[in-house]
Formats: structure tokens, sequence, C-alpha cells
């Protein structure tokens, strides 16, 4: 399995990132030596998804079937406790690097007639690299001679150097939470406003049990920013284009850490909410030679001096 190591200076505030060629995740990512993702070890899976591309479809499709063409059609299930197929096709796959610099990669991977998504798709994502973080630039084209449903995400792991997650607060510019049954499938919204999932002006992890999704609506083309802040003003934004207008949060508690477990979340920028082919909510379909591309950044800023 290979990691690609990442480094740009910037005027003496180093900036570093490790990615691996399984799932094209991105394993570490620092600035000025501030660890802003909790990592995993190199050899070993990544816990929960970490880092990972997920494509052609992000989160779940319910008993993983859907209907194409008139037939039913049966992807695996990858999430038996939920009986779904979870998180696309490429999360154990491995990528090729396709360009490579010293502070950036791309990275390649293609899609050609799996179990249960009869169509053919080239996939890439590029790790790019800036003076406060990473910028990400997932791109898909459809290769095959039928019109292919897409969506994709990412399933970032984020922190703040070593404070603890559950000390950190959490704000998504969601309005409206989706809502699910048992199998985590949506079932309808609700508007935010006076609920629990209202998470605008932010809320402690520690106060959170999530793995939720929202609908995200930015400024007109500039897409959406959802944060992390640290107690002393340290901040980790995650910024995504109009494309993404759904982001996941996932927290955990038995994240592996040191031998023993931590708490963790995850912000997951997504262009379609779970059970997209199923529903079609933010699907793309792409013709022949069609091609979709999507990024989104992460954005760490140091506290402001106060006085």
């Amino acid at each position: 399995m290979s990691d690609y190591d990442l480094f740009l200076p910037s005027q003496g505030r180093p900036v570093r990132a490790t990615v691996s060629a399984i799932g094209a995740a991105l394993r570490h990512l620092s600035v000025n030596g501030v660890a802003l993702t909790p990592g995993f070890d190199r050899g070993t899976p990544a816990p929960f998804y970490c880092g990972k591309v997920l494509v052609p479809w992000p989160n779940r499709v319910r008993d993983g079937r859907w209907q194409y063409d008139g037939r039913t059609l049966q992807l695996d299930i990858t999430d038996p406790e939920c009986h779904t197929a979870l998180h696309g096709l490429l999360c154990a796959g491995e990528y090729r690097p396709v360009a490579r610099s010293r502070s950036s990669i791309t990275l390649a991977a293609p899609i050609r007639h799996p179990n249960g998504y009869p169509f053919d798709l080239d996939t890439a994502v590029r790790y790019e690299l800036t003076a406060n973080g990473l910028v990400t630039t997932h791109t898909v084209r459809n290769t095959g001679s039928s019109c292919a449903p897409v969506a994709f995400g990412a399933h970032p792991f984020l922190s703040i150097g070593d404070v603890p997650a559950d000390e950190l607060t959490v704000t998504v510019v969601g309005h409206h939470h989706i809502d699910v049954d048992d199998q985590l499938v949506p079932v309808g919204t609700t508007a935010v406003d006076g609920t629990e999932w209202d998470l605008r002006t932010g809320r402690p992890v520690a106060d959170l049990k999530l793995d939720d999704c929202w609908a995200v609506t930015g400024e007109t083309g500039r897409g959406s920013t959802h944060t992390l802040r640290s107690p002393d003003g340290r901040c980790l934004s995650l910024w995504a284009d109009r494309n993404f207008g759904f982001l996941h949060v996932f927290i955990t508690r038995e994240f592996p850490s040191g031998g023993g477990h931590i708490t963790a979340i995850a912000l997951e920028p997504m262009t379609a909410q779970a059970d997209a082919l199923n529903s079609g909510v933010g699907l793309r379909w792409l013709p022949p030679g069609g091609s979709l591309a999507a990024s989104w950044a992460l954005r760490y800023e140091e506290a402001v001096p106060v006085g």
C-alpha cells in the first residue's frame, strides 16, 4: 500500500499532508506543526472510512437496491448493520498517481461495470496544499455509452492540534436537517429553527451524538463554510463549492488512537444525500463523454491576539 507525502514551505509555516493510495484517503494534514486530522497509522486500514473519497455515491443505498431502465439492480451490501450499500465503489480500491509535484498530487481510479452499477467512469481527485491548508478537487467523466448517475463526497476527520475533539465547537450552516429511518435512509426534511439540529451558531462536540446530514446553501455561487473552533480561538473551516449541497457530520467516540480510543468528528461534503440512486436528490446524470468537477478546501486560522 502506497502513501504519498506532500510538503509546502509556505514562508516558515510548513504545510504537510499524507495521502493513501487506498481509497485516495487523506491520512494526515498539518499547518505549522498543528495537526488538522486525527490521522491513522501507516499500513493500517482507515478507520470509519477516514479521509476516503466516496464515489459514485456517498452515504447509503437502501438494501443496496435501485431501479434503472425498468430493472432492479443489486449492489453489494457493505454496511450489514443497516443493510445498505455504503460510500460507493472505490473505498477499498487502489488509486494510481497521474500527476505529482512536491505540494500536490492527482490520483485516479476507473469504475468499470461493477455489480449493480452498469456504467464506466474515470474518476480522479487532486490534493493541493495551500498556505493555510488544502484544496481538493474531484472529477468524474463518463466513458461509457449511456447516461450514468453520479454523486460523490469525501470523509475527512478533522482536528485542531492536541485539543480533544469534545472540547471543540462545531458550526454547520445547514437550514434543513435530513430526517432518516432506522436504516439511516432519508424520509424527509425538517427546518432546523428551534430544534436540536440547529448548529448554525455552534454547538460543543461534547454535547452531540451525530450521524446526520444537512442540506446546506451558501452565498450564490460561493458554496458553504462550516467550522470547528477550539477554546483558544483557533479555527478550522471546511469550505465546499455549490456542487456540494449536503454536509454529513459523523461523531464517534471509538476512533482508534495510541492503543485506545478518542472522540473524532468528520465533516463530509456530499453532492447528493443518502439513497440518491433511488430518490434522485442531488444526483447528476452524466451523458457519454460528460464530466463533473467539484472542490472543497480546509483552511486553518490561528487565534487572533486580544488587546
